[in-house]
């Protein structure tokens, strides 16, 4: 909480963090291109994958040696044949048309000796998104989208939620070079992310929050978990950072206060040791009183 008050600049991921991160597929695809992408994707915690796993009803084949790359996707060997299922400069065709509309989202599979095929997918930006980020500009605090995604869904998100500072198709490195190189700066840096691509910038950053439906290591590795489907948690915890800091504050000075006058008095004999006690105790309910203003503000 305490650093959390320092903050000037916040840095969010997208899938799963501005969105919910619950894509849904959406189209017609090969029944052979979706059971052998679906093969993979049961067994990553990607949200797309996760996605591309809820759409298929059926058995999956077997898969041999699963590889999770970072920022990439995931590889392994399905029939004696690699399988890619990941980002379209990983395993995709960068030539290839972008369908659909500015959001859509997509995953790409590349079976070794056939043309990749595309899936795409619809998210959803959080409810509360674009007003929990005006609360936190109003505040004074510098806001900044980075993600892993392509540029077109990336600006078209930034719009939505009104970001005017944005970076798209960023790496992991990519994104840990950013953040430490505000923090170069002097910035004060909260992050809030979500996936497996996120976790080394969780720990970099100053403070970082992740929510709930984050994948295990991305919750590890941030200071703050919030639960449920909205974003305003960041904002909430950002007011209470600064009450709690102002509120340590003030009883510092009642505790100064307090003993500037009672300590002189107890040099000078007026103050007789039952008094003392009393007093002692009274120093201590005075600055608990104060102390639960912050309910006021929690509630």
């Amino acid at each position: 909480l305490e650093r959390m008050a320092a903050i000037d600049t916040v840095v969010l991921d997208k899938t799963g963090t501005l969105t919910i991160g619950r894509p849904e597929l959406i189209g017609d695809y090969d029944a052979e291109a979706l059971k052998m992408a679906a093969s993979l994707a049961v067994q990553s915690r990607h949200p797309l994958s996760k996605a591309v796993a809820l759409a298929y009803h059926g058995d999956v084949y077997a898969v041999e040696g699963m590889t999770e790359h970072a920022g990439q996707g995931v590889q392994a060997r399905v029939k004696e044949q690699d399988v890619r299922l990941g980002s379209r400069a990983w395993c995709g065709d960068i030539h290839a048309p972008h369908h659909g509309g500015p959001g859509d989202l997509e995953i790409w599979l590349a079976v070794e000796g056939r043309a990749p095929v595309m899936f795409r997918f619809q998210d959803h930006v959080r409810d509360d998104a674009k007003a929990t980020l005006a609360s936190l500009r109003q505040k004074g605090l510098h806001i900044v989208l980075l993600s892993g995604d392509r540029a077109s869904v990336v600006a078209h998100v930034a719009a939505d939620v009104g970001i005017t500072e944005y970076l798209a198709e960023q790496t992991p490195v990519d994104k840990y070079n950013y953040i430490e190189g505000l923090k170069a700066k002097g910035n004060k840096v909260l992050m809030v992310g979500d996936g497996l691509n996120d976790a080394p910038v969780l720990v970099s950053a100053d403070v970082s929050m992740a929510p709930g439906t984050a994948i295990d290591m991305a919750q590890n590795a941030a200071d703050i978990v919030f639960m449920g489907d909205h974003l305003a948690p960041v904002a909430y915890t950002h007011t209470i950072a600064r009450m709690t800091q102002s509120l340590v504050k003030q009883n510092f000075i009642l505790s100064i206060i307090y003993n500037f006058i009672a300590i002189p008095l107890a040099f000078m004999g007026w103050i007789t040791p039952m008094i003392a006690a009393l007093a002692m105790s009274g120093s201590s309910l005075i600055v608990i009183a104060n102390s639960f203003r912050l309910k006021r503000y929690s509630s």
